[in-house]
This record gives structure tokens, sequence and C-alpha cells, in this order.
């Protein structure tokens, strides 16, 4: 892990797609982009497939995102009282939001940084079973590279 952020670089359109697994459904792919421990954020792209959706979790702290390619449903979109978010979208997250259903009807994409983690929570229950933020999101990341480079040799 990098004990502080440098400047950075990536390209978007190279790299490998990471399942995003465990906390959502209907095959959503990610590519961490960059961290910083020193503001405790994440960035990241999300391919989504069409009937693909997120479990249901909290936004501890704010983040933004751009929904560059598609449609997606937040807290089950405007028909369910939620918002629908039409690419190009820009969206605001606020900190403590719930969202228990969001869910892309057709194939769509969208970058996002987060300000603190997601909190995935127990359907059933509403506990919580895992937190995500900077350094958990570089942890998988990394042993994710690790295994391509692990595969490739």
């Amino acid at each position: 892990m990098k004990p502080k952020a440098q400047d950075e670089y990536v390209q978007i359109d190279d790299g490998p797609w990471a399942p995003f697994e465990g906390f959502a459904t209907g095959g959503i792919k990610w590519r961490l982009l960059h961290v910083s421990p020193e503001m405790g954020s994440w960035t990241a792209i999300f391919d989504c497939p069409a009937g693909s959706s997120f479990a249901t979790h909290i936004h501890t702290g704010p983040g933004e995102y751009f929904l560059y390619k598609g449609k997606m449903d937040i807290r089950g979109g405007e028909a369910a009282g939620g918002e629908t978010a039409r690419a190009p979208g820009y969206g605001f997250e606020a900190s403590d939001v719930r969202h228990d259903r969001t869910n892309f009807p057709v194939d769509s994409a969208f970058y996002m940084t987060f300000l603190g983690p997601l909190a995935f929570l127990n359907e059933e229950d509403g506990s919580i079973i895992a937190n995500v933020g900077w350094a958990e999101a570089q942890q998988v990341w990394d042993a994710f590279l690790q295994e391509q480079k692990s595969a490739a040799a």
C-alpha cells in the first residue's frame, strides 16, 4: 500500500477489468484508478451489463459519479420513488445515503470517486457485512493484478 498519494496517470481503456465479486450481481466489473489515503478516497470505473445490480449499501462518506453510458436506477429508479440517471449524467451521493436497489436496465458504465467507505449490508437484518474504503479497494485490486500476472506467467 502506498503511504501517500503521488501524481498518477491511468489509461482507462488499457488494462484488465476485475469482477466486483461479493457486492454485485449480473457481472459488474471494475477498474481501480486511484486511491488517496490522505483524503480517504478512492476512484474507480464500473462496467455494468444490462440486468446487473449492486448489493444494498450505505455511502458512509459522500461521492460523485459521472454516468457516461447507459442508465442507472438508484433506489429502484423513478418508478419506485428513487432516481434514474441517464448518460451523460452527473450525480452526488450524500453521506449516510442508503441504496437498497441500484440496478442497470441497459448496458451502462460510470466513473465514481468515493470519499470514505461503502458499507455493504446484509439484506435480511441490515447488519454491515463489509466496509470497502480506499485500503480495501487497493488490497483487492493489487491481489487481482497479482493473480493476472501469475496466470500470464
